[in-house]
C-alpha cells in the first residue's frame, strides 16, 4: 500500500488572507489614535511572512514603536488562531482535484496538521473534506494541547500516526514548512515541499526536503509517477 500524508495549511488552505486581517486588526489596535503608521500591502506582508520576518519586525517596518511592537506579536499570537478569522481561509487552487486525484488512484490518504480539533473541523466541513479525511485518518493537536514549537510538536504527531495507521509500503509527506521536513525525515519518509504555503523557496531549502514543488497537484503527480514507476520495476 502507498500512502501521502499531507499537512493542510499550505498545500490544501490559504491562509494568507487570515493572517493579513489579523494583522490589520492587531495594527489598528496597537497604534495610538494619532499615531501615522504604514499598513503593508497584502504582497508585502505575505513576503515577509514567507521569509520567516519576525512579527515584531513586521511592526517595526509597519511604524510601530519597540514597545508597541512586542504588544502587537503578543496580540498577534491570541489572535491569529481565533474565529471569526478562521472564515478568510480559502482551498488552494487545485487542491481539491488533487486530493480526488490521489483518492482515485487507491493510495491511502492522511491529514497531519497543527490546527487543534476545532480548527480542522471546522474547515472540513466548511470545504466539504471530509470525504478526504474520516476521522481515523485525521492527525491534529487536541482542543487543550498546549503548543511548544511546530517544529517539535509535529514529529510527536508522526510518531503518533505511523503507530496507528495501518503499515505501507511507501509513505510519503506534503508540506509546506520546516516542521513538515522535520516530522518525515526523522521517520525517513521522503518528503516534498511545496512553495503555495507560508514559506518561500529559500526557506525551504535550507531544511533540504527531498523535492521542491510548486503545489499539491505537482506534488501529487510526483507521487503517482514513481508509484507507477515502481510497480514497473517489480514486474
Amino acid at each position: 500500500m502507498l500512502r501521502l500524508i499531507t499537512d493542510f495549511d499550505g498545500p490544501i488552505m490559504d491562509v494568507s488572507q487570515r493572517y493579513y486581517r489579523v494583522y490589520q486588526f492587531c495594527l489598528q489596535e496597537i497604534r495610538s489614535p494619532d499615531q501615522p503608521v504604514r499598513q503593508l500591502s497584502k504582497a508585502e506582508f505575505w513576503q515577509m511572512k514567507r521569509e520567516r520576518v519576525p512579527e515584531k519586525q513586521i511592526a517595526l517596518n509597519s511604524g510601530l514603536d519597540e514597545q508597541q511592537a512586542q504588544e502587537f506579536a503578543q496580540l498577534r499570537r491570541k489572535t491569529v488562531h481565533t474565529q471569526p478569522y478562521f472564515e478568510y481561509d480559502s482551498l488552494i487552487p487545485g487542491a481539491v482535484e488533487a486530493l480526488l486525484k490521489i483518492q482515485q488512484a487507491g493510495i491511502d490518504l492522511a491529514v497531519m496538521t497543527m490546527r487543534r480539533v476545532r480548527e480542522l473541523d471546522y474547515a472540513c466541513q466548511k470545504h466539504d473534506l471530509t470525504k478526504f479525511f474520516p476521522e481515523n485518518r485525521c492527525y491534529c493537536l487536541s482542543n487543550d494541547y498546549v503548543k511548544t514549537r511546530d517544529i517539535e510538536d509535529k514529529p510527536l504527531l508522526m510518531t503518533k500516526a505511523l503507530a496507528e495507521l495501518p503499515p505501507a509500503a511507501d509513505t510519503w509527506m506534503v508540506g509546506d514548512t520546516e516542521a513538515d521536513i522535520a516530522a518525515a525525515k526523522k521517520h525517513d519518509i521522503k518528503v516534498i515541499a511545496v512553495e503555495s504555503g507560508i514559506r518561500d523557496r529559500t526557506q525551504l531549502e535550507l531544511y533540504q526536503p527531498d523535492l521542491i514543488v510548486p503545489n499539491l497537484s505537482t506534488a501529487v503527480d510526483v507521487i503517482l509517477k514513481s508509484a507507477v514507476a515502481t510497480v514497473a520495476v517489480k514486474s
